[in-house]
């Protein structure tokens, strides 16, 4: 079994999933008897068992540190943001790198609703799951 399967068997489990939706109130009227609850994301239960599956890793790999994410992302010159997170290169960095970046997208959901649905529908999540499998196999 390779390194790193539990995680890169959702490159195809993504691919024909829905992934997630924007839940929108559209039953309140926004007053105070009936005040509009925010937006948030429903995933899926693919992106709930890949989030699990993140945590269950980088709990019992000693490749990462949780909570150390920011700092591994800072020591190869990218900033935790979504702007910088979707622009690296993923064929240059190193797994202990890639799942910083996983961690990163899982976290940055905790503070902006929606942020780990758009590193999933831009195809980011994809290009670090594959470059942990070109990891594998090579």
């Amino acid at each position: 079994m390779k390194k790193y399967s539990a995680l890169t068997k959702y490159i195809n489990l993504l691919k024909n999933d829905i992934v997630g939706e924007w839940n929108c109130d559209k039953e309140n009227d926004g007053s105070s008897e009936r005040p509009m609850h925010l937006p948030f994301v429903i995933y899926s239960i693919t992106v709930h068992r890949l989030e699990g599956d993140i945590y269950k890793f980088a709990k019992e790999s000693d490749e990462i540190v949780p909570g150390k994410y920011a700092d591994i992302l800072q020591a190869n010159g990218i900033e935790w943001g979504y702007d910088s997170m979707m622009k690296a290169d993923a064929s240059v960095l190193d797994a202990q790198c890639i799942l910083a970046l996983l961690i990163a997208s899982l976290r940055a959901e905790r503070f902006c609703d929606g942020a780990l649905l758009g590193f999933i529908k831009s195809g980011a999540v994809t290009r670090w799951l594959k470059r942990l499998q070109e990891l594998d196999e090579a």
